[in-house]
């Protein structure tokens, strides 16, 4: 069987393709850089990172961006009569005042790896843009047209529209083709697929929330009109029909299904394997109870599908509701090699890393000879522009991680440690700095909660200044506490156990997930330092 979810942590929007027998996986990444992860897999059940699509601040600008803005929705596609991969995005910049400031682009690449095009700009009248290349050669590109009138329902139409590739630009007028195929409301993240004599239209509806869900309808012209799936939603947490097409609250809780393990489920991308068989690739979210807090994000889940007899896609074993375990494809199973727990920065850049808005040139290196990691500290982790952090994904609801710490803090306003990081509003720092009332190196705690800052001063600790520091943090059952040591052998605790689940998109209001990771500060002239000797990453 399958064990959902298949990519735990911050993994939403998935979409999925095949190219022979390698599938890959497309997932968001917002304002986290590189741009757009790319898993891939040979059997559908193992899967590993493989590749990002945008790797260049020149293409990738998130800087200013704020939180939960960036990269929304990629959508991948091999196109074999092209011999190219198309990768289709939006760079959300504003959803200030629900006007929702967005552009759309495509690149293309030969192989999954690169070398990527350079994008072609194509529209900014909505988000989650998705490309389907027709049997004669056409291309259609759909994407939700964003409804920034009062009165009108939103978020608004799906609508398509046909794209040039020898001219590089859409072509002709948009068209509304599909307004939703429950009352749900908040139609989005269309995909088109073709079977047999219909085009099948593919949407997530109901908000990215507990009322989440995948709905489908089907034409024999691309232009519509679509007909609709007579059971949508065909896959979602919460099975009741319920009526929220002038709500655009996309959270909902009060939908929360408590006899589903997985909640949030939509937002679904199709795939049929070498062999005919059927599957869905979407997300879902496992949020802490009571609390209906979600700090692993959104993450991708599969299912196992089949077509009715009078064509519709249903999932195996009947019913609606999104699975925790799912069948194996019949295809020959292919694990790939286990990733170290302990990352000592003597092989390059662990392609896990992220960092937020901005590359890691010119103030992350990995110094394989010295093996350790240093960070230039810039600013605070509160800023959208230049933040030094390097974390990863939290993809447990239990995990340790440490590391030894090699910093001389001369002002107070330098400091280097580890994070807890959701965004820059919603953090919690275990920081190594300079403290003039306590006369030296110091340890101490600083909160960042809705964008209000507390610094646990009760909680402070004086410092060896001469001496390294091991920080270490750990998340068990909802709570996070920090521990140091000049040892690695005694530990001693750091202020009191703090709330996991307030770095959740439910509590940030986001629709990312938390990461946790290493970071330098320097507000005082950019150029003080932080070696990192190992980052050790453990789940269970």
């Amino acid at each position: 069987m399958i064990q959902n979810p298949i990519l735990p942590g911050f993994n939403p929007d998935p979409c999925i393709c095949r190219r022979n027998d390698n599938y890959y996986l497309a997932t968001s990444t917002f304002e986290w850089f590189p741009g757009v992860a790319i898993y891939l897999s040979k059997d559908l059940k193992n899967w590993k990172l493989h590749t990002h699509a945008l790797t260049d601040e020149r293409i990738l600008d998130l800087r200013r961006l704020g939180p939960s803005k960036g990269v929304w929705a990629p959508c991948l596609t091999w196109c074999k009569q092209d011999g190219l991969f198309y990768l289709v995005y939006s760079i959300m910049h504003s959803t200030s005042a629900q006007f929702f400031d967005i552009d759309n682009y495509v690149i293309t690449a030969p192989e999954i790896e690169g070398p990527w095009s350079e994008p072609v700009y194509l529209n900014s009248s909505g988000f989650d843009p998705s490309m389907f290349h027709d049997e004669d050669g056409r291309k259609w590109v759909t994407n939700l047209e964003w409804e920034s009138r009062q009165g009108y329902e939103q978020p608004g139409i799906i609508v398509i529209q046909e794209y040039s590739t020898q001219e590089k630009r859409l072509i002709g007028t948009p068209i509304r083709i599909w307004r939703g195929g429950t009352d749900r409301g908040c139609v989005e993240g269309s995909h088109i697929y073709k079977r047999g004599e219909y085009y099948y239209l593919m949407c997530a509806e109901g908000g990215t929330g507990y009322g989440h869900c995948v709905t489908m309808g089907r034409s024999k012209t691309i232009l519509g009109e679509y007909e609709p799936d007579p059971m949508n939603p065909i896959l979602t947490s919460t099975a009741h029909d319920f009526y929220s097409r002038h709500d655009s609250w996309h959270l909902k809780p009060y939908l929360y299904n408590p006899n589903s393990e997985l909640q949030k489920s939509g937002h679904a991308s199709w795939i049929e394997t070498q062999n005919g068989e059927n599957y869905l690739v979407h997300h879902s979210s496992r949020p802490y109870k009571p609390e209906l807090r979600c700090t692993l994000g959104r993450e991708t889940c599969i299912q196992k599908m089949y077509w009715t007899e009078d064509g519709w896609l249903r999932l195996e074993g009947e019913g609606n509701l999104a699975q925790i375990q799912v069948p194996e494809a019949n295809l020959k199973e292919h694990i790939w090699e286990k990733e170290e727990e302990r990352d000592n920065f003597d092989q390059g850049w662990n392609i896990n890393y992220y960092t937020p808005r901005i590359s890691r040139k010119g103030w992350a290196e990995v110094i394989e000879e010295r093996q350790c990691l240093r960070l230039r500290g810039q600013e605070s982790l509160n800023s959208l522009n230049r933040v030094s952090f390097v974390g990863r994904k939290m993809t447990a609801f239990n995990l340790q991680v440490s590391t030894c710490i090699d910093f001389t803090p001369k002002y107070f306003q330098q400091s280097s440690g580890l994070a807890v990081y959701y965004d820059n509003c919603n953090y919690l720092y275990f920081r190594i700095y300079h403290s003039e009332s306590l006369g030296g190196k110091a340890l101490g705690i600083t909160k960042v909660d809705q964008g209000r800052k507390d610094e646990n001063k009760s909680h402070r600790i004086l410092l060896q200044e001469d001496r390294k520091i091991y920080l270490k943090i750990t998340i068990r059952s909802g709570w996070i506490r920090g521990y140091f040591s000049y040892d690695d052998v005694k530990w001693e605790r750091i202020g009191d156990a703090f709330d996991n689940s307030l770095y959740s998109d439910d509590y940030c209001d986001g629709f990312t997930g938390a990461f946790i990771g290493m970071c330098c500060i320097d507000s005082q002239n950019r150029t003080q330092y932080a070696d990192f000797d190992y980052f050790d990453y453990k789940t269970n």
